[in-house]
């Protein structure tokens, strides 16, 4: 990483203890474990709310895997993180993304927007899941025309669903669990997949078999070949099995083809990368590049498990060793919530 003559942009630059890049789950909590040891922290995202994958993606998906909560919507959870971190007040900068990532010549970094922001801070935090994301559009003549309205990537609020005849693509979890939730409010639910194997978790897979054999919902393996509607307001979709064509009626497509990932401008700041992941040490999750730290999905490690409940665990010990970047004259002493007297003060909890 080259170092950086920043003088020019000194007195325009937002100055910070530490730049967290990315505003899901991961990112919110080392806003808390940061906040907790005294560090102030800047957050940018690419996408224009907080949340990450579970708000853009599955805002009201259950979630069963994080502590305490037997369950969990993607939407509450960030709702919830961002009451937490209430105390800390983190400036978010949404919309934006880290153009330019350099060292500066005084020490710390000097980072850049692509809307032309600048940041001076002691350390960076990168907690960008796996980097920018897009769906995979299948490949269907004008498709481009019915997104937003009848063709979506995403299911942001199932009341658009309720009562409607849906078509599912897909034949992994994203594709089943979609199935299974809407099923219920749907007029009509159709599954299709190229096979009559799934890549889901077998017992999404058992329960999506009952409910077919229970004639509740429709499974066909095939292939969406053409859509057919006029002014956004998809109709019918023509699909294509071993039996030949059919137009099935329908009204919403969710075609799940999963997801291109891309780390975008990550991959040009010289840290050390494993298939597009960065490559940290399981102390204090410390990048090649020292005072670079990554959290979450954007990172790999020996035993690498891609949870939340695991990222949360990475910015703990992220922010112990921050806390020696940040401020290296002071002695840090560990501290329980649940007792010290100086955590509840900052909580608001005394």
């Amino acid at each position: 990483m080259k170092d950086v003559e920043a003088t020019s942009d000194v007195q325009t630059a937002i100055e910070t203890d530490v730049v967290i890049i990315g505003a899901g789950p991961v990112g919110l909590f080392a806003v808390f474990e940061l906040g907790l040891v005294d560090i102030k922290a800047q957050v940018i995202d690419i996408l224009d709310k907080v949340g990450g994958q579970c708000a853009e993606l599955y805002p009201e998906k259950p979630i069963y895997d994080i502590p305490a909560l037997p369950v969990v919507s993607g939407q509450e959870l960030t709702d919830r993180l961002m009451e937490q971190i209430k105390p800390f007040a983190p400036a978010f900068h949404l919309g934006e993304r880290i153009d330019a990532l350099a060292r500066r010549d005084g020490g710390g970094f000097r980072l850049e927007t692509d809307a032309g922001k600048v940041f001076h801070a002691k350390a960076v935090v990168i907690a960008a899941g796996g980097g920018s994301f897009t769906p995979k559009r299948p490949p269907l003549h004008g498709i481009e025309g019915y997104e937003g309205t009848s063709v979506f990537y995403a299911v942001r609020r199932m009341d658009d669903f309720r009562d409607r005849d849906v078509l599912i693509v897909g034949g992994g979890d994203s594709a089943l669990d979609w199935t299974l939730s809407l099923q219920p409010i749907a007029r009509s639910l159709t599954l299709l997949h190229r096979r009559d194997e799934f890549r889901g978790a077998p017992h999404s897979v058992e329960k999506m078999r009952s409910l077919v054999a229970e004639r509740r919902m429709q499974l066909i393996i095939g292939q969406v070949t053409a859509l057919h509607g006029a002014d956004g307001a998809l109709e019918a979709a023509t699909v294509r099995t071993k039996e030949g064509e059919a137009r099935l009626p329908c009204n919403r497509l969710l075609p799940f083809f999963g997801l291109t990932m891309k780390l975008g401008p990550v991959a040009d700041w010289g840290l050390n990368l494993d298939e597009n992941l960065i490559k940290v040490d399981t102390e204090k999750f410390e990048t090649s590049e020292p005072g670079i730290f990554a959290v979450g999905d954007i990172n790999t490690y020996p035993g690498k498990l891609k949870l939340i409940l695991s990222g949360f665990h990475e910015v703990a010990l992220m922010a112990q060793a921050a806390h020696r970047i940040v401020h290296p004259d002071k002695k840090l002493l560990f501290q329980y919530t649940t007792s010290s007297s100086s955590l509840q003060k900052k909580l608001g909890v005394r």
